[in-house]
């Protein structure tokens, strides 16, 4: 058993059975300051005031004073890409919308064209270099979709290498089929609907959801509703891409079909709400895609007034959000979308691990659950965390 003892504070306390917090639970964490944890056989084992701490015969590390938190849960990732988009970047400084760039045959597309380009083990490298950089910043459990093939044999490659990333990291990876992200080169829409519902059977082999861009200029609630119908005897759960573009009905449809979670949602109004409330649907808001492309942040406030959680995810890709960066995320909530630093903090362990069908399993400080967690440098608190959100704080992370 290892025993982590002197915390400065320990963040992200949730009893046990409580899967993710709503309205008001947001801005609740149980936190003990002059702590001790520990875990056993990658699970946690106990916690508590340090006056309880377990005597000898344990392995110890001092933590000076240091913070220990969950792990962060990011449950919106595109990291599996080829290539770079950074001359896309100088169009948005041009003045480009992510829009004009894709009518040019950038955004999606370019990428789709890079990644068919690429071989697969070209792909699994590039890839891993950006799962490792985020696994050092704390991220300890994640999502990551396809979605650039756009044909059968580019989808399948990424689901691939997401399963050899899965096997070969010790974050827990969560896999999502979006063949549905924009239409393949050569098809009408609707020809390419009908090739993304050829491609479930092959996809569910290998992934544990399915997502569509139901958006404005992309597809529409039916095109969503025929994959979603469609993958339904497959097992393949719901994770939507909705209203990031425009009020595109893509909120009713998830939540129509038991949808884990309706994700962007920079574009709602009361009626998005409504339909969410009393649904075991999760709305997961990405601030690192509002803060690249300069359009509004989604209005996390009114959801949690209006007794809603929410999560919070990167949505690391290399056209609307080059980060993947969780820490940042948290800073981004607090600063443009007047969260607390407690209600960012649930938004991006309990409930980001909700969002990945994980909560049970992970994403906050509980008995039994497994110890991924962040051992900070001394002298760190909740607070600090999206305060000096450029400063260096990790002094350890642990997978279990």
């Amino acid at each position: 058993m290892t025993t982590i003892i002197n915390i400065g504070e320990l963040v992200g306390i949730v009893p046990e059975g409580i899967l993710r917090k709503q309205g008001p639970e947001m801005d609740e964490t149980g936190i003990i300051r002059n702590a001790f944890i520990s875990f056993a056989n990658g699970r946690i084992v106990d916690f508590g005031p340090m006056d309880k701490a377990p005597g000898d015969n344990i392995d110890c590390i001092d933590a000076r004073g240091g913070m220990v938190l969950p792990g962060f849960c990011d449950s919106h990732t595109h990291i599996v890409w080829a290539g770079s988009r950074d001359g896309e970047f100088l169009d948005k400084i041009r003045g480009l919308s992510y829009e004009q760039i894709a009518a040019r045959g950038g955004g999606i597309l370019n990428s789709s064209d890079l990644l068919n380009r690429s071989s697969e083990d070209s792909l699994y490298e590039q890839s891993m270099a950006r799962v490792s950089e985020v696994m050092a910043k704390g991220t300890t459990s994640l999502e990551i979709k396809s979605g650039y093939g756009l044909n059968p044999e580019g989808e399948m490659k990424m689901l691939r290498v997401i399963r050899q990333i899965r096997e070969s990291v010790p974050a827990l990876v969560k896999s999502t089929f979006l063949g549905a992200h924009a239409i393949g080169r050569g098809h009408t829409r609707e020809e390419y609907v009908r090739a993304v519902i050829e491609m479930l059977p092959d996809a569910a082999e290998l992934a544990d959801f399915v997502d569509v861009f139901c958006d404005e200029g992309f597809f529409t609630t039916d095109d969503t509703a025929r994959i979603l119908e469609a993958a339904a005897p497959y097992g393949l759960r719901p994770k939507i891409h909705a209203n990031e573009l425009a009020l595109s009905g893509g909120v009713q449809v998830g939540v129509a079909h038991g949808a884990l979670s309706v994700d962007h949602l920079e574009r709602t109004m009361e009626a998005e709400i409504e339909v969410l409330k009393g649904s075991a649907t999760m709305p997961t808001m990405l601030p690192g895609s509002s803060f690249f492309l300069g359009i509004p942040f989604a209005e996390a406030r009114k959801f949690i007034d209006a007794g809603l959680g929410i999560a919070l995810a990167s949505d690391y890709n290399p056209g609307s959000s080059p980060s993947g960066d969780m820490r940042f995320v948290m800073a981004l909530v607090c600063i443009r979308m007047r969260l607390t630093p407690t209600e960012a903090l649930n938004a991006v362990t309990l409930n980001g691990a909700y969002a990945m069908g994980l909560s049970s399993e992970c994403g906050s400080i509980t008995r039994g659950k497994r110890a991924d967690l962040i051992l900070t440098e001394p002298g760190w608190t909740l607070t600090k965390l999206p305060y000096l959100y450029q400063t260096p704080f990790i002094r350890s992370v642990y997978f279990a």
